[in-house]
């Protein structure tokens, strides 16, 4: 298998993506995406890597990472086959599930890593698959603006650019949930290398 493009550097960020074989579905029924988020939780595991946001789509996935380890890259193709071989038992397929191996994009700045958090959670509204991101169950939105809690998540490098006191979360929240609900197709261009 060749080498991967970008090399994952621990304290980095990156855009982590793929999505079905000929853009196909990924996820079969409401159990896949659960499915996918325990095993998530299961191979990308807290001290080797913060996950800092997640949209789940039915042809493809989204994550924003920041690896702590070096066997990220690892684990993550571990992640990807244990999910694709559980899903091809179940549904008695065969052949790939994923178009490949994951894509990665390094985000080097936080003004991009807003932005594309942003796009992520978004996602879903984009696909017309709800008329507005909270109402998307498979994304870390709900965990973004307080309507659920997980401690898997790490937001606050997301929530903390609009006000960096720890004790204004409630005003960090309301702002990115204005941010989130002001896009536009134009704001794409700013993070385009990142897709």
């Amino acid at each position: 298998m060749p080498r991967r493009e970008i090399e994952f550097q621990p304290g980095s960020y990156y855009h982590i993506y793929n999505r079905g074989v000929n853009k196909g579905k990924i996820y079969f029924d409401q159990e896949n995406y659960h499915f996918f988020l325990r095993r998530m939780k299961e191979y990308l595991q807290p001290e080797s890597v913060e996950v800092i946001a997640f949209c789940l789509m039915p042809n493809h996935f989204h994550l924003i990472v920041c690896p702590q380890t070096e066997n990220f890259s690892h684990n993550m193709g571990l992640f990807a086959m244990s999910y694709a071989k559980a899903v091809n038992s179940r549904y008695q397929r065969s052949g790939h599930l994923f178009q490949g191996r994951f894509r990665a994009k390094w985000i080097g700045k936080d003004e991009y890593l807003l932005h594309l958090s942003r796009y992520i959670h978004i996602n879903p509204v984009i696909g017309k698959l709800v008329e507005k991101a909270e109402g998307w169950e498979f994304s870390s939105y709900r965990d973004y603006i307080g309507l659920r809690e997980d401690n898997y998540l790490r937001p606050a490098i997301v929530l903390e650019q609009f006000s960096m006191a720890e004790n204004d979360r409630q005003n960090q929240i309301k702002a990115y949930k204005e941010f989130v609900e002001e896009y536009a197709n134009e704001d794409i261009e700013r993070i385009k290398h990142l897709l």
